[in-house]
């Protein structure tokens, strides 16, 4: 059995919004928050992926020219 968690204080215009979105998939609202929040489980912390980020920069020290990228960007419209 899972574990429960009770949220107060949740503005009437949020609970509102996730009934009608629980609702468009055709779920309770019990179903809906919990596939959100183990959807949201599954994610990196903005933190976690921003470091992430900064380690491949440091990784990759390389810089790419100016015009390198506008004759890329200039053949993906061709």
């Amino acid at each position: 059995m899972g574990i429960q968690i009770t949220i107060r204080d949740v503005p009437e215009a949020v609970r509102k919004e996730l009934a009608s979105r629980a609702a468009l998939r055709g779920q309770s609202m019990q179903e809906y928050l919990r596939a959100e929040l183990e959807r949201l489980a599954t994610l990196p912390s903005r933190e976690t992926w921003l470091r992430q980020v900064q380690a491949r920069k440091r990784v990759r020290s390389e810089r790419v020219p100016a015009k390198t990228i506008l004759e890329h960007r200039h053949a993906d419209r061709r």
